[in-house]
């Protein structure tokens, strides 16, 4: 028999999360590593796992998850919405207190592509009036 498992899709910036939830232990395995050792903050670890913190169910879903593209702490928040997401198809229940807390909401940030005649994205040249 098939053990039953939720998917959700995650991304921010750049990054995309591909999360798998199975009911286990709440190991958290990120590309084939321990979220520990992956993310190597705390603080990322903590923003991984906040949506199961929120509901309370911390410790009863296993999570296996795919990250690409991005730096870490841009994969920290995809996974965190990809977790959001693949947890409404556990439960609709969960769908109002993820939603109040801004966990469904995709980050839309990204950086603001550089344009010609100018040193950034805005910041033009130093005007040198002599």
């Amino acid at each position: 028999m098939d053990q039953v498992r939720y998917y959700g899709t995650g991304r921010r910036k750049t990054a995309t999360a591909r999360v798998w939830l199975m009911p286990g232990t709440g190991k958290i395995t990120i590309n084939g590593r321990e979220a520990s050792e992956y993310l190597r903050r705390k603080a990322l670890e903590r923003i991984v796992d906040q949506p199961l913190r929120l509901l309370g169910i911390e410790g009863q879903y296993d999570v296996k998850a795919t990250v690409r593209g991005g730096g870490v702490s841009g994969q920290a928040g995809a996974l965190r919405h990809g977790i959001a997401r693949a947890l409404l198809s556990v439960s609709t229940e969960y769908r109002i207190p993820l939603k109040r807390n801004g966990l469904l909401t995709r980050d839309p940030r990204e950086k603001e592509r550089k344009k010609y005649g100018r040193h950034g994205a805005r910041r033009g040249f130093q005007f040198v009036k002599r």
